[in-house]
């Protein structure tokens, strides 16, 4: 059974409408990339200048240059071991070693979200200003509200007076109560009064935003690092998710501001914004392989329900879309 086959299968268990809105947000991204991908496998035969032309396609891609250096020696190996001859038969075992790298080579981390059932689960956004994190917070809180879940908002970034008026903004669109203090207050203050009033309305997940800039290094890791021991006092074992939103269009930029933050809070997962609007989606592929964190959440569009959970075989299945309904219409 062909790796397409198995794929498709695997895909067609969600649902119609989360397909298809991995298909239409990563348009883009499977244009260039797959499409570019097709080009280089219609060659006349497997040879090194075909390598090399695969490896400049995916570092274009925003793939990186580590990750493509060893998805292409994957590549080479599999088809030393395999015995393939046809560049043609190169897309389905390019897809395989994808999907492999995005489900993390079995390194045990998934992309599921680490909800406490029947207790308070706490979520820590972080991220840099402009990526979309209060977005992301606001559209989060309505998912798990959809699911009839108890849902607090903590305005942690209190550096910016505008994070927490756009903060109580997405509150009262998705209706759930939203914690705050006024502009300048202690972060670390206004997540304890978060935590307190999840216990006390009987919350289920309290999703706590945080300041998010860079240029002052020092203080937003010692900032983040005093809001983490103020949530594991009051709650141990928590934050049971720190997750990092960067911004899909930045590529490699989104890799570095993944490094700080990892350094400096250890991140459990990362939410992709803005994956609909770039044709380079390989950053996910490099985030995946360079920081062993899963993605958990992709943005594929503006609205409501267009953040969706993260899927490695939906996110190849759309990167490979036309090339797997191509081979389906020569069979």
């Amino acid at each position: 059974m062909s790796f397409f086959k198995r794929l498709k299968e695997s895909v067609s268990k969600t649902t119609g409408s989360v397909t298809q809105k991995f298909k239409t947000g990563l348009s883009k991204t499977s244009a260039s990339l797959a499409g570019a991908m097709d080009t280089v496998f219609m060659r006349s035969k497997i040879d090194e200048e075909m390598y090399e032309e695969l490896e400049d396609v995916l570092i274009s891609a925003d793939v990186g240059v580590n990750t493509t250096l060893e998805i292409v020696e994957r590549l080479q190996k599999e088809v030393k071991e395999r015995r393939i001859k046809e560049p043609a038969e190169l897309q389905p075992l390019m897809s395989e070693i994808l999907a492999d790298i995005l489900k993390g080579d079995g390194d045990g981390s998934s992309s599921e979200m680490n909800i406490q059932e029947g207790e308070l689960t706490v979520v820590l956004m972080v991220g840099v200003n402009g990526v979309g994190k209060t977005t992301t917070i606001g559209k989060l809180a309505h998912h798990y509200k959809q699911q009839g879940k108890k849902v607090l908002l903590a305005a942690g970034d209190t550096f910016r007076a505008g994070a927490i008026e756009q903060l109580q903004v997405w509150g009262e669109r998705v209706e759930v109560d939203v914690i705050r203090h006024q502009a300048g207050s202690d972060p670390a203050a206004v997540i304890f009064d978060g935590i307190q009033a999840a216990k006390a309305r009987g919350g289920d997940v309290l999703l706590c935003d945080t300041a998010g800039r860079l240029q002052n290094k020092v203080n937003l890791m010692q900032e983040l690092a005093k809001v983490h021991r103020v949530i594991q006092r009051e709650i141990p074992g928590a934050p049971h998710e720190t997750l990092l939103v960067l911004d899909a269009t930045t590529g490699q930029n989104a890799l570095q501001q993944a490094k700080i933050f990892n350094d400096a809070t250890g991140l459990s997962g990362i939410v992709l914004t803005k994956m609909d609007g770039t044709a380079k989606g390989g950053i996910a592929i490099a985030i995946r392989r360079e920081l062993a964190t899963p993605v958990k959440w992709i943005g594929l569009g503006e609205k409501m329900d267009d953040l969706q959970p993260f899927a490695a075989d939906q996110f190849v299945h759309a990167l490979f879309a036309n090339v797997i309904e191509k081979e389906e219409a020569m069979h």
